[in-house]
């Protein structure tokens, strides 16, 4: 089968934020979807090795954070490709603390709602968060992100985590790397240079003129 047929399903983006033992922590998820409206409910999946699974387990409600074509590529990166574990993911994005401890991402975001989580899957490299939204915003702002926008407009990588993660093919490509952050721009879609004077860095957003060809 081909390898990257699940690419054909439709994802979104989205900052899942819970309350930990320590303080506020969030990552990025692309897979969060309704399972019925009568009762409201969604499902969440998360990595095992995140350390935002370890929170929801413990305080058993998160946040969900519907990430918009504004968000900026700083967000994403200090969200989806670090570990709360290390430190404040937090401490340079702006955000609110709810009543509950979770956090409510303040970056450009469409919207968000608080989850009680009602029921919990495991499955072999994830766990799926069964809950039912319990509170959230009283609208809709901006066009949300959707995982084909932040992949081939913005041109963002999936964490090793991701679940639409799958390493790299074998290809040689030229390479131009981030002076801020270090993120590697290599892609067989669209050469670098044929970028729009507009792109940023995904991860720190910084602009293309920082990037230099490696050899």
């Amino acid at each position: 089968m081909y390898d990257k047929i699940l690419t054909s399903l439709s994802y979104g983006m989205f900052a899942i934020g819970a309350k930990g033992a320590t303080g506020a922590n969030a990552c990025i998820v692309n897979t969060v979807i309704q399972i019925s409206s009568y009762p409201m409910t969604i499902a969440v999946s998360v990595n095992h090795s995140n350390f935002t699974n370890e929170c929801i387990k413990m305080s058993g409600e998160f946040t969900v954070n519907v990430l918009s074509e504004n968000t900026s590529g700083a967000v994403i990166g200090a969200l989806g490709f670090t570990s709360g574990r290390d430190g404040n993911k937090l401490s340079n994005v702006r955000h609110k603390i709810l009543r509950e401890g979770a956090p409510v991402i303040q970056e450009d975001i469409c919207c968000w709602f608080l989850c009680r989580v009602v029921n919990i899957v495991e499955t072999v490299t994830h766990t799926i968060f069964i809950a039912e939204p319990v509170d959230g915003s009283e609208s809709i702002k901006g066009t949300p992100m959707t995982y084909d926008f932040y992949r081939n407009v913005i041109k963002g990588k999936s964490p090793i985590y991701a679940p639409t993660y799958l390493p790299e093919e074998e290809e040689v490509l030229d390479k131009y790397v981030c002076t801020i952050c270090k993120y590697e721009y290599s892609s067989s879609l669209i050469p670098f240079d044929e970028l729009p004077d507009s792109w940023i860095c995904p991860i720190c957003g910084a602009p293309k003129s920082v990037f230099r060809k490696t050899e």
